[in-house]
């Protein structure tokens, strides 16, 4: 038994003296890099917490990190995007298409186009700077006494309920819904109703062009292949290319943005913003598999959700908080939700 020990005791110096001299020859700088490496590796694992999702993260990271970088850099790239393309329009509508409507349109329909054209351009003008310049929300920096739920990993500051965090402003926003690139901003509990609102009108916007000038369309169409033959002028030919390019980018954003509006219309009327919509279906799915049915918090009927959303207290709050620009703030300060206690009609209007 003896020389039996002394011979694996021989054989493991060997080995453990053969990993010291490799190990010597590898540099320090790439030694620091394989062991973060194999770090990062062992944490897939590092508990019985953990399940595919959390794996499915760690992989993606680095995707991730790419899109919050691009999204960063190009952030005022999408808003001059934004107001370049919407001032095309509005250029071709001013110096197109309002003249043709003053010479061939009944003073009804004159009036109509004016009022109804000037009114959307109002409100999507003014939803749009509100939604790019009214921050979204913040939780506080400093040690308070607002309830939290969590701690962010990467602030490392408590989280209210309805805050995450958002890595491409780098900070925890309260109820947030999403990052809009075409903002350059947050969509969180201060500017969610103007970014809607924004989409919304946007859309009715588009669908107003569309809509309204597609006999024009259906004309320029059919004379474009004409244009070099005469009586066709430079100008003629410049009105029929506005018309088609005016048409096919807003029946174009009409339908891309349309769905979109629709899909917050549903959030909104569910109580819930885009983040938890995928968390209360996993919660769900959790609760369903136990036999039991989750509730949204945070819902307090659907026509209750939209005065809630958008801060309607009586009738005529229809009018000037919806239907015209209004700079009100939302309620509650987005820490707290306990406004609402009760799930009857709030506000009887």
């Amino acid at each position: 038994m003896h020389p039996c020990s002394s011979v694996l005791h021989l054989l493991l110096r060997c080995m453990r003296g053969c990993c010291r001299h490799t190990r010597s020859r590898v540099p320090r700088r790439l030694r620091r890099h394989v062991s973060y490496i194999r770090l990062i590796f062992k944490s897939l694992y590092f508990n019985s917490l953990t399940n595919s999702d959390v794996v499915t993260d760690s992989i993606l990271e680095p995707v991730f990190w790419m899109v919050e970088v691009v999204t960063r850099w190009f952030g005022m790239v999408f808003v001059f995007l934004v107001v370049a393309l919407t001032s095309s329009v509005v250029f071709i509508a001013y110096f197109c298409l309002l003249p043709l409507v003053l010479h061939t349109y009944s003073p009804g329909w004159m009036i109509w186009h004016i009022c109804y054209g000037h009114w959307n351009l109002v409100m999507i003008v003014f939803h749009y700077y509100k939604a790019t310049k009214t921050p979204p929300g913040y939780p506080p920096k400093m040690k308070t006494d607002v309830p939290f739920v969590s701690v962010c990993k990467k602030c490392i500051i408590p989280k209210p309920a309805r805050s995450h965090h958002c890595g491409i402003c780098k900070t925890c926003i309260l109820k947030m819904d999403h990052h809009c690139p075409w903002l350059n901003n947050c969509v969180g509990h201060f500017n969610h109703r103007y970014f809607f609102s924004f989409c919304l009108f946007l859309t009715l916007g588009c669908m107003y062009c569309s809509v309204s000038g597609r006999h024009l369309f259906i004309d320029a169409y059919n004379t474009i292949d004409e244009v070099s033959q005469p009586p066709y002028t430079y100008k003629d030919r410049m009105f029929h290319k506005s018309v088609i390019y005016m048409w096919v980018l807003t029946s174009t954003v009409s339908v891309a943005l349309g769905a979109l509006t629709l899909w917050h219309a549903l959030l909104i009327t569910r109580g819930e913003t885009s983040i938890e919509r995928h968390i209360n279906g996993k919660e769900a799915k959790r609760l369903a598999k136990r036999g039991r049915v989750y509730r949204n918090p945070f819902s307090y009927g659907k026509l209750n959700n939209w005065k809630v959303f958008f801060g309607v207290e009586k009738r005529s709050h229809w009018l000037t908080r919806v239907l015209l620009p209004s700079g009100h703030a939302p309620y509650g300060d987005g820490l707290t939700w306990d406004i609402y206690p009760l799930k009857k009609d709030m506000m009887p209007v």
